[in-house]
């Protein structure tokens, strides 16, 4: 290996083990929010070290994994067109890409509640944009509440019950393919969203 290629292998071995520590947080505080940095650190096959290495505290993980939840959804949203599709359309396409995604609501649960968090857990360019798309669905006519932000909680709080639903659960039907249980769960978020904002499913 050559002096020019070492730095890109330390780096890429660095940005692989930042990936396995974010997913083994996502998994491990779903199930127990106040997980140590130890038990992530077991969970991702990696040293204790390396953890802390790459994360200071469980405030920085925390954060990290804030940021990790914001790009996705810019992802999402950026797919679903939320600005040019028709609103229910890119609403419909949004909860698509959020499964496939896998954004997991469980943790966040977590964030909000942890008076440590510095930063809100979803950024303003993520907080814009969904309150963007129910201000595009009222003007359509597909909802009839009216305040964006109200929307934009309530859609927040169904997909994280949505997410929730384990895999068999009567709401779900008979999905079992994960492909066919992402347009499942992305059919039941649309309908009881557009439900509960007052529009028709």
């Amino acid at each position: 290996m050559t002096e020019a290629t070492r730095p890109r292998r330390v780096r890429a071995d660095a940005e692989r083990s930042t990936a396995r520590i974010l997913e083994a947080a996502v998994a491990v505080l779903a199930v127990d929010p106040n997980a140590t940095l130890e038990r992530i650190a077991d969970a991702a096959g990696l040293a204790r070290a390396t953890v802390h290495r790459r994360f200071s505290s469980r405030k920085a993980l925390l954060e990290a994994m804030t940021d990790q939840l914001n790009e996705r959804y810019l992802l999402g949203m950026k797919q679903a067109r939320i600005e040019t599709a028709p609103p229910v359309i890119a609403l419909h396409r949004l909860a698509e890409r959020v499964f496939e995604l896998k954004i997991s609501h469980r943790f966040a649960i977590e964030l909000a509640a942890d008076p440590n968090t510095l930063k809100p857990l979803l950024s303003h360019e993520v907080r814009d944009g969904l309150d963007l798309l129910f201000t595009r669905l009222h003007a359509a006519g597909a909802i009839t509440a009216t305040s964006p932000t109200w929307c934009r909680q309530v859609f927040l709080a169904l997909l994280h019950e949505v997410d929730a639903l384990p895999a068999g659960s009567p709401e779900l039907g008979t999905a079992t393919d994960p492909t066919e249980e992402v347009g499942t769960r992305s059919d039941l978020l649309v309908r009881t969203v557009l439900g509960a904002l007052g529009g028709t499913p």
